[in-house]
């Protein structure tokens, strides 16, 4: 072999691996493939089979932007909108899987606010939830404590709700304030629902799927971030376990390997029957395929623990 030969020989073989090095990098750090179709647990049919209770009922909502729907496609693909009733274009397992069939009296009222943190949801529930009568009961839908971890994103030193970089020493008297509002809050919907209440709280997701990086590759990598959400998500199990009638709904668990990295097969959390991304263009938010997810977990908690099923009575 001439050293002509040998040298574009040389040149082409750097030049494929080059591009299938590009190519691999691009697949599984850059692309995040939505996929399509239905995305989270299955959900029974059979609860939906006839009406749970003549009573009214007030569906209500109270959190951040997962609650208010923000990166849904449109205000019927939000959960909370999808708790209530079906979309025009409803995967055929879901159809027929919504409150206002089994709840001819339903009413509903959404005071989740998109940015806002556990900080204003305190006093939300404060100022504006008003005593309900006597004879209503309350299905809350509630999700707190995410925007207190990821605000402002290193924008500005870190600080009570908006704590993205701070240090686990710097955290720990944010996070016990945290627990203190996050018991009044549960106390506080309670006392408002004098005819009964049950509440659903989600715990926090991970969009760096257990990674702890920066979930995007515009944003810097947070040392101590995956330690304090732990902590997060640890003290809203422990108000849970200290009320019969307040559920976790699992969104960290489920959202494990549908985030940034949901194409690395090599990853622990790997989900190889949905390897997809159900975050929106933001990072912090669900695109539509996770708002499926999230109304499922919602729904289940719900069939699962609610006392308005006929078989369960209260």
């Amino acid at each position: 072999m001439n050293r002509k030969r040998f040298r574009w020989l040389v040149i082409l073989g750097f030049g494929f691996t080059s591009l299938l090095l590009a190519t691999a990098y691009l697949q599984f750090y850059i692309a995040r493939p939505i996929g399509s179709g239905p995305a989270g647990p299955k959900v029974s049919r059979d609860p939906f089979e006839k009406t749970w209770t003549e009573q009214p009922v007030l569906l209500l909502g109270i959190g951040d932007s997962v609650t208010a729907g923000l990166g849904a496609k449109n205000t019927s693909h939000s959960y909370f909108q999808r708790l209530i009733s079906n979309p025009i274009d409803e995967s055929e397992d879901m159809k027929g899987v919504c409150l206002s069939r089994v709840l001819p009296n339903l009413q509903t009222r959404n005071l989740a606010i998109s940015g806002s943190t556990s900080i204003a949801h305190a006093e939300i529930v404060d100022e504006k939830l008003e005593t309900q009568p006597a004879d209503v009961y309350g299905i809350v839908v509630m999700t707190t404590g995410g925007n207190d971890l990821i605000h402002s994103y290193g924008r500005s030193p870190a600080r009570e709700g908006a704590m993205f970089l701070a240090t686990r020493e710097q955290a720990k008297p944010w996070i016990e304030n945290f627990e203190k509002r996050l018991n009044t809050m549960l106390d506080t919907i309670t006392a408002k629902f004098p005819g009964g209440c049950e509440i659903h709280l989600a715990d926090i997701y991970d969009p760096t799927d257990g990674v702890g990086d920066g979930a995007s590759i515009m944003l810097p990598a947070w040392p101590d971030g995956l330690a304090i959400h732990a902590e997060y998500n640890q003290t809203i199990y422990r108000c849970v376990d200290a009320r019969d009638h307040v559920r976790v709904v699992p969104l960290h668990k489920t959202f494990l390997g549908h985030g940034g990295h949901c194409r690395q097969f090599w990853q622990p959390f790997y989900d190889s029957r949905d390897p997809y991304y159900w975050f929106y263009e933001n990072v912090e938010d669900p695109n539509d395929r996770g708002y499926d997810a999230i109304r499922r977990l919602f729904m289940n908690s719900i069939i699962t623990h609610s006392k308005l099923l006929p078989s369960r009575g209260r």
